[in-house]
């Protein structure tokens, strides 16, 4: 373990000067689409958009956007990826696509199945050791490399199905996994492809004390929880009393602002915090240094990134492209707005509209956040306001006057013309009245939009607090918890029914 330790360190080494290069991203981003064009213009959907006509124009780039439209899951599963799942070849990407990930997307909404190539799993490899590399800076010591990273994911147990695998992204990659780093990931084969959740946390809880945890690899919501079970179990003070090296947690998947005072509660040194992009669809993004605010862009990732402003010009009142055609290239954005995410895969997803909101807030270092979602955002009467908006209002409320827990949600009320929120409280007699005027008054000074349509149509939002762990019991009441599983902040229709029916049954 410690042999490995040393390599892992030196590693790092290698590897953050390697990152920290400068780099022509629009180069480079027209050197991926070629490639990707190149490696797939035998294709059916090659074939079908001539793909080899786009090799030999000056800019294939502009002969791309114009000829292939941009579609989401729905569209292109209906004209393409159904023959890929069925078992053909050289469909959308050469050669026969033999894993599928399925996606958990929003509680209520059932899994998508994500093309998972060769290629894109040698890219998920090579990312993941580069990202290693950051750990360089923070300056670690030996102790924390010859310890182990704990993953708290989704089942690992693959399924065949017919003619090809299906699962948890988390159990594709885990049958790819170095024979060297198999030693160092917990919590091992046979918990990690539980699929009960709290079968499996319960697990974890009862072997923790034999592991040596350096890092934490999970969502939020999750990660946390676990920590303090451990905590309650063996009726510790703090997390690092099980677990002393304990110094990094990487996570995603959900704003992690509203979890940090949880996490300090329960830690008695610091963990750095390190933020990633990773989806079923690729790994996109991540944060390079804890001192940096957002995540860069990879852009040598073989992965074809395209932005369209979430703008009136582009995107109807719900949230529907406009055009199928235009979009953006790195070398057009511009730090402060908002853009939906278009990607083109080495896996046969082409200009492929992922549904994530991201805003460059640095250029020079391709940095992003991530905003929110295209369907996760409220409009009854042009109020245009975002998941980023809902989550600056609760950050900036002061949690000794609101003691409000990280989980809400919110769903647009049309029948009443208002935003109706179900925010979490341990405090049993907190001022509703009070929260949900501050929260309106804080939206109206950061969104000017929201501003005008609560001055003339949108009426007051309305808000129930409800006691801490009710939005674990509904996720768990559809099926719906652990792994990358997350209560939708902004609910729609028919979410909102069965949410709303939920509590009813409750008695909420």
């Amino acid at each position: 373990m410690k042999i490995i330790g040393k390599l892992l360190k030196k590693s790092t080494e290698i590897g953050y000067k390697r990152i920290n290069r400068k780099n022509i991203d629009h180069q480079n981003q027209l050197t991926v689409l070629r490639s990707l064009i190149e490696k797939a213009k035998q294709t059916e959907f090659g074939f079908f958009h001539d793909f080899s006509s786009f090799l030999s124009k000056g800019d294939a780039v502009e002969q791309f956007q114009s000829d292939v439209p941009i579609s989401d899951y729905e569209e292109f599963y209906s004209k393409w990826l159904h023959k890929t799942i069925s078992g053909q070849k050289d469909c959308t990407w050469r050669g026969k696509v033999k894993y599928y990930a399925l996606s958990s997307g929003t509680t209520g909404s059932p899994s998508k199945r994500i093309p998972v190539s060769t290629e894109m799993i040698r890219s998920f490899q090579k990312t993941s050791v580069r990202q290693l590399s950051i750990l360089h800076e923070l300056d670690l010591s030996d102790a924390f490399f010859n310890a182990s990273v704990l993953a708290v994911g989704g089942s690992t147990k693959l399924t065949k199905i017919e003619r090809h695998i299906e699962g948890d992204l988390s159990g594709i990659l885990k049958k790819h996994t170095s024979l060297i780093v198999k030693p160092l990931a917990k919590p091992g084969p046979k918990i990690a492809a539980l699929k009960d959740w709290n079968e499996k946390i319960n697990a974890i809880v009862e072997k923790a004390p034999l592991w040596n945890i350096s890092i934490i690899a999970g969502i939020p919501s999750w990660c946390i929880m676990l920590m303090e079970r451990i905590i309650e179990r063996y009726q510790l003070d703090n997390i690092h009393q099980m677990w002393p090296n304990l110094e990094v947690y990487v996570h995603g998947g959900v704003f992690i602002e509203p979890y940090k005072k949880r996490l300090e509660k329960l830690s008695e040194k610091p963990i750095f915090l390190l933020d990633t992009y990773l989806a079923s669809e690729g790994y996109f993004a991540y944060q390079i240094s804890p001192s940096k605010k957002g995540m860069r862009l990879l852009v040598e990732n073989q992965i074809f990134f395209e932005f369209i402003p979430f703008t009136s010009d582009f995107f109807d009142e719900n949230g529907e492209l406009i055009s199928k055609f235009k979009a953006l290239t790195i070398s057009e954005v511009k730090e402060g707005v908002d853009y939906a995410l278009v990607i083109s895969t080495n896996a046969g997803l082409w200009r492929y509209l992922i549904g994530d909101l991201v805003r460059f807030i640095n250029i020079n270092e391709r940095e992003i956040i991530i905003t929110g979602r295209i369907k996760q955002f409220l409009s009854l009467c042009g109020e245009h306001l975002s998941l980023d908006n809902i989550n600056t209002a609760l950050t900036k409320l002061s949690k000794k006057e609101f003691p409000i827990e990280p989980e809400f949600t919110i769903f647009a009320n049309v029948e009443l013309q208002s935003h109706h929120w179900y925010i979490e409280t341990k405090k049993d007699h907190l001022n509703a009245e009070l929260l949900i005027q501050k929260i309106d008054s804080i939206l109206s000074k950061i969104n000017d939009d929201y501003y005008s349509a609560r001055k003339y149509t949108l009426q007051a939002p309305k808000v129930t607090l409800l006691p801490e762990g009710t939005m674990y019991e509904f996720m768990q009441s559809s099926g719906k918890i652990g792994g990358q599983n997350k209560m939708p902040r902004v609910l729609n229709e028919k979410q909102a029914k069965k949410w709303i029916a939920f509590l009813e049954e409750k008695g909420l």
